[in-house]
């Protein structure tokens, strides 16, 4: 008698067996402190500083890619349309955070002691960021296009460009947590959950297609390839305590968020003759009023105080 595998539990547990265990991850963050007190920030050494931000780091961007992952036997047969929704709705989620680190340039662009250096290190580091993944990944296109390459081996590439993004979104963990904006840290080590759990599916996708299931240690690599360079982008970013590096952190993880919508529209476009499609939209929508609300949230907990502040 053949055992049974993960591919042969029910297909309803396959698809909300991640949620599941997102909704367990959300709820650990929510209930508890793992990120200990912001206020201690200044008395706190660097080792210290450096460990939060991996565990961090590990919350933000490991752990949710991982979980990502956990839908491979689901998607083995999905219909690309609703792969495409997913990816539709992490966007949306991006598309707000840059918003908001936008207004974070300006803000410490105006406390710097020269605003027009401000602005070029903000101009230098959105398009010198955006440039640098930009030739990255059409790097990777043509790697990809001229090679009979399997698609683990193409996976890894995938894993490998979503990892350049991931340092962006460190940079943003780590300014703002040497600031001590609790605010800011929790939305986004939630919005970037919300973003890397949709890249677990990017990277596995072309492993799909494969016939053999590759093993274990592989899915593992590929997950800290592009979740790890989160803990990273928080170290470098940790140092940032003048508004000029403040200006160019943001603008670097701004920089890297536009490449990324840049690729999940390629990534769509690459199995869809359209883009925008009324559901693309729609979850888009769904996506960043999320993100607006979650914010709102943040905010309340901040002000009857769940999450503590300086």
């Amino acid at each position: 008698m053949r055992s049974r595998s993960i591919p042969d539990l029910p297909r309803w547990l396959l698809a909300i067996g991640p949620v599941i265990v997102l909704g367990a991850v959300f709820g650990l963050l929510a209930l508890t402190s793992p990120f200990g007190n912001l206020a201690a920030v200044e008395d706190a050494s660097t080792l210290e500083i450096l460990w939060m931000l991996t565990i961090i780091g590990a919350f933000a961007g490991i752990i949710p890619v991982a979980i990502g992952m956990l839908w491979f036997p689901f998607i083995r047969d999905l219909d690309p349309r609703y792969l495409h929704a997913f990816l539709a709705l992490a966007a949306g989620v991006m598309a707000f955070i840059a918003i908001e680190m936008t207004e974070d340039i300006f803000e410490n662009g105006a406390e710097a002691e020269s605003t027009v250096l401000a602005a070029v290190f903000a101009v230098v580091g959105v398009g010198g960021t955006f440039a640098v993944m930009y030739v990255a990944s059409k790097w990777r296109q043509r790697k990809m296009a001229t090679t009979h390459k399997s698609g683990l081996q193409i996976a890894y590439l995938v894993a490998l460009a979503l990892g350049l993004h991931s340092i962006g979104e460190g940079l943003g963990i780590g300014v703002a947590y040497i600031q001590g904006d609790s605010t800011l840290v929790m939305l986004l080590v939630l919005a970037f959950v919300l973003h890397n759990v949709m890249e677990g599916p990017t990277v596995v996708a072309a492993v799909a297609r494969d016939r053999e299931t590759p093993p274990l240690r592989h899915f593992a690599a590929m997950g800290v390839i592009a979740g790890g360079p989160v803990i990273l982008g928080g170290w470098i970013g940790s140092f940032a305590q003048s508004p000029l590096l403040a200006v160019l952190f943001f603008a670097i993880a701004v920089g890297a968020i536009l490449q990324v919508l840049i690729e999940v529209a390629e990534l769509i476009r690459f199995d869809a003759e359209a883009v925008l499609t009324r559901i693309n939209a729609a979850t888009f929508g769904v996506g960043f009023a999320l993100m607006f609300l979650l914010e709102d949230v943040v905010g309340d907990l901040v002000l009857e105080g769940w999450i503590p502040v300086i």
